[in-house]
């Protein structure tokens, strides 16, 4: 830890310029290491359970042939069976349609699916660099936090499971843009997130509560509105043009059951169907939404963007029909922004590392199970072991995630403990004072961050 700790004291004190190439450096590093942890199913192929088994398993690969996208359909315009549809926002299916063209079709098979997979690593990785980058500008004067980004664990072992960093890399843009005081911007940025997956739309909620405490609500109208009409204009031709395409990621999420590291796997015993959990977990997120909102005007300082899109988006996870591996790439930079402190950051990878080992495993489990015969043989005796590390990894990594939000809340009521101090994410709202609170939560003097606080990592 002493060499770890000499090297962030020296980056403390690293010029502007300098630490933007170690953070690119970094970040590169990690990308070779995502690399190499998907290396066997690169040069094996993506077969089951194998993929699985050595913890190598993409959609890129699975999809370019499940989807049609091998034959050259591309969605929303081409027609297909419901079974070929992609079950995900427009974005995500057009850039997924978009590198499939690429591909050329005199490769044999297994070469094209390789092709198509590099291709959306490749691209993956440009948008990580993206968020290093994003996160050490949205972080103010403590830019070497970005750090935590580059190497982060939970991103280099699941950045090409799916498209997520996509979102990740416009949310984060938007909430930049945000900071730099651009609130029509950084709409049109959080809506084009919002139309590769839905997460970034929860930070409007954010933006929601600290408008209301400081007295801008048209700062949030102009967010809003850009948000909805850049959405629209990326849905609505498609919606016209095949809505039974686009309607099915809407009715998939509705309907799905409840799958990998969901709290709701407790309940499955209820018979419950996938809509009756649905309105559950919509219910109780929207209850810990109002609870967030509380905090947020009850504090006793206006709290930092980043926090509350931190409790925002992980209430939403915990309380989702399905936590997939690669959703930690959502928590990672608002971890990191909101609660920039290395030790828990590191404790709370390293169970996200177990969970990641323990979904894979169970899932090899299940995979050779559904061929012919080969559960028994593939992992003979020993799969009970594998159930065990899996239930473990799920408590564990609900439980860190919790401690997490409390430590966050902590923080929030006791500004004093916040690391960061005043909100480099405030945007057109610094410096103003607030025109609606309510009572509760105490009060406090401002806290302001000197020069040392606001740059170092944090133990």
């Amino acid at each position: 830890m002493s060499g770890l700790t000499v090297f962030v004291h020296r980056l403390r004190s690293t010029s502007a310029r300098r630490l933007t190439w170690i953070l690119l450096a970094a970040t590169v590093l990690g990308a070779a290491l995502s690399v190499l942890a998907m290396q066997w199913c690169r040069v094996n192929g993506w077969s089951d359970p194998d993929q699985h088994l050595y913890m190598c398993y993409s959609d890129f690969s699975l999809l370019f042939t499940q989807r049609g996208l091998a034959e050259g359909n591309m969605p929303f315009f081409d027609s297909m069976p419901e079974e070929q549809m992609m079950e995900y926002p427009v974005l995500i299916a057009l850039v997924a349609g978009a590198l499939a063209a690429l591909v050329p079709e005199d490769l044999a098979a297994d070469d094209r699916i390789l092709v198509f997979y590099d291709l959306n690593h490749a691209l993956v990785i440009l948008c990580w660099i993206g968020v290093v980058l994003v996160t050490a500008a949205s972080a103010g004067r403590r830019r070497s936090d970005a750090l935590l980004v580059a190497l982060a664990p939970g991103i280099i072992l699941t950045l090409s499971v799916n498209w997520d960093m996509w979102a990740v890399f416009l949310g984060g843009l938007g909430l930049l843009l945000w900071g730099r005081s651009r609130p029509v911007w950084a709409g049109v940025l959080l809506g084009l997130g919002a139309a590769m997956k839905l997460y970034p739309l929860f930070f409007l909620g954010a933006i929601l509560v600290l408008c209301v405490r400081a007295g801008r609500i048209r700062s949030f109208a102009a967010v809003t509105a850009a948000g909805v009409i850049t959405w629209l204009a990326v849905n609505l031709p498609f919606m016209l043009m095949s809505f039974e395409q686009w309607s099915l990621f809407y009715s998939f999420s509705s309907e799905r059951e409840v799958s990998f590291s969901s709290m709701w796997l407790a309940f499955v015993w209820t018979g419950w169907d996938g809509q009756t959990f649905s309105l559950l977990s919509n219910g109780i997120f929207l209850l810990c939404c109002l609870a967030i909102a509380y905090l947020g005007w009850a504090a006793p300082q206006r709290p930092r963007t980043a926090q509350l899109c931190f409790l925002i988006v992980a209430s939403f996870l915990l309380l989702g029909k399905v936590y997939s591996p690669q959703f930690v790439m959502w928590l990672i930079p608002l971890v990191v922004l909101a609660r920039p402190k290395v030790r828990g950051f590191l404790v709370w990878q390293a169970v996200e590392v177990f969970h990641w080992a323990s979904v894979w495993l169970i899932s090899a489990k299940i995979n050779a199970e559904e061929l012919a015969g080969a559960g028994e043989q593939f992992f003979g005796s020993g799969h009970l072991l594998f159930e065990i590390l899996y239930g473990t990894g799920v408590v564990a990594q609900m439980a860190v995630l919790i401690w997490l939000m409390v430590q966050v809340v902590r923080e929030i009521l006791n500004p004093e403990l916040d690391a960061v101090g005043p909100d480099p994410l405030a945007g057109v709202l610094s410096g103003r004072k607030d025109h609606f609170t309510l009572p509760g939560l105490g009060s406090a003097e401002p806290v302001s961050a000197g020069p040392e606080r606001s740059r170092r990592l944090t133990w």
